[in-house]
């Protein structure tokens, strides 16, 4: 058993964790970090995974966030395939798989999340994939082809992107969702009813409101899907896309504040004595008492910035506006903010027929703009999400977004009288 000991110790190497390594460099902290991630690839980019590379559009290489430099030459230190077993914050250690003891004078935990997989008999079956890490990437790439049967379970994002990507391959793909409508968690029904037409209109085959009750079997592998409607769908492989669980249970084991993630502060500091989180498995504040988990490279890297930040004396408080991206087939669909509680939606048809956006109105102020095929509506949505819009200005495609921005002052009933 060897043991180390470093002034910063990183748990977890994707975006949240080398940004926090990657800040702490480029600010000339002057203390020893060291990096633990529980593969054994370089710290690579997750969200090309499912968009470039399935396609074969992005290589392995392109994905390295940082290069091998980066670990040898600077005081960031990389240790790959340390699984991490326990964490003791009395003690400030952490034992990995690997029989590694490291001691910390502060802990960040950016461990991200994993894949769920429906408990339901088969899901372990060789043959249902997971779609997360660059192994899960290349064993799904590499399992679909000209005439693959592939069943998507999940109709969620990463399940219609690899959907896409499954059809660009010469796939038969049908995607099984137990929802009424598609991305129910992420975007409004408008939004939605346009990516179904588009994936039907290229031919993939998508089931609504349909259950999982099982994964078939033949000869020792996944053959088909069984429907709670009785029905039995023929697959060569399944992916199971079904949404993440934050990486926390060292965390919680070790009396951390848990519950959909592990709970932090504006500082994303934990509950535990000198241990930050950052990332995807972070459940952090974002006003009142209302906290929120994002699966986000923005949140991710912002976060990440912050945590460096608070080490080196910042003490900044964590204000985020999200944003995130999507690529079916031709769609480039983007979103800014949370549609999640709005009360008013908004369609701006675009220029061509695959373009419009979608403002999201909450209590009469803008919480959140959907984006297809529409980039001058992304750019400007960055500018009016929080505040009121002219909604006669919103729906004319013939006007920018952002001059659809009123003034605080006359959205209160406050502008001065006209001279």
């Amino acid at each position: 058993m060897t043991e180390h000991e470093f002034d910063v110790l990183i748990i977890g190497a994707g975006h949240a964790g080398v940004q926090v390594a990657a800040t702490l460099v480029a600010r000339s902290f002057t203390g020893t970090i060291a990096l633990l991630s529980a593969e054994s690839s370089a710290p690579y980019e997750r969200p090309p995974l499912t968009k470039g590379y399935l396609k074969g559009e992005v290589s392995m290489e392109e994905l390295i966030l940082r290069p091998a430099a980066f670990w040898r030459e600077s005081s960031a230190k990389l240790f790959l395939d340390q699984t991490v077993l326990s964490l003791d914050p009395v003690e400030h250690l952490v034992e990995t798989q690997s029989g590694n003891r490291f001691r910390y004078s502060t802990l960040v935990w950016a461990a991200g999340a994993a894949p769920f997989r429906i408990p339901v008999p088969g899901s372990d079956l060789p043959g249902v994939h997971v779609l997360r890490s660059l192994d899960d990437a290349v064993g799904f790439r590499d399992a679909v082809g000209p005439g693959t049967r592939v069943a998507v379970i999940g109709g969620g994002y990463i399940g219609l992107e690899a959907a896409s990507a499954g059809m660009g391959r010469g796939a038969q793909v049908t995607v099984i969702e137990a929802q009424p409508r598609l991305l129910s968690r992420v975007t409004g029904s408008d939004v939605a009813d346009r990516i179904l037409a588009e994936h039907r209109r290229q031919g993939v085959v998508v089931e609504l409101g349909a259950g999982v009750t099982a994964i078939g079997e033949r000869d020792g592998r996944a053959a088909s899907v069984m429907l709670s409607d009785g029905r039995e769908l023929p697959a060569d492989i399944v992916l199971m896309a079904v949404g993440v669980r934050p990486n926390v249970e060292a965390l919680a084991a070790a009396g951390a504040v848990c519950s959909n993630g592990v709970e932090v502060d504006v500082r994303a500091r934990t509950s535990l004595q000198d241990v930050y989180a950052a990332g995807d498995c972070t459940f952090f504040p974002v006003g009142g008492d209302e906290r929120i988990r994002l699966e986000s490279l923005q949140n991710a890297v912002e976060q990440g910035e912050l945590v460096a930040g608070d080490i080196l004396g910042d003490k900044r408080e964590y204000s985020l506006q999200p944003y995130f991206w999507s690529h079916q087939y031709d769609l480039k669909i983007k979103t800014v903010g949370l549609f999640t509680g709005h009360d008013e939606a908004i369609m701006r048809e675009g220029a061509r027929d695959d373009s419009f956006s979608v403002v999201y109105l909450r209590e009469g102020r803008v919480c959140a703009v959907d984006s297809v095929n529409a980039m001058k509506d992304y750019v400007d949505a960055r500018s009016i999400v929080g505040g009121h819009v002219d909604t006669a200005v919103v729906r004319d495609p013939s006007r920018r977004l952002r001059e659809a921005l009123i003034d605080e002052a006359a959205a209160n009933g406050d502008a001065p009288p006209a001279s």
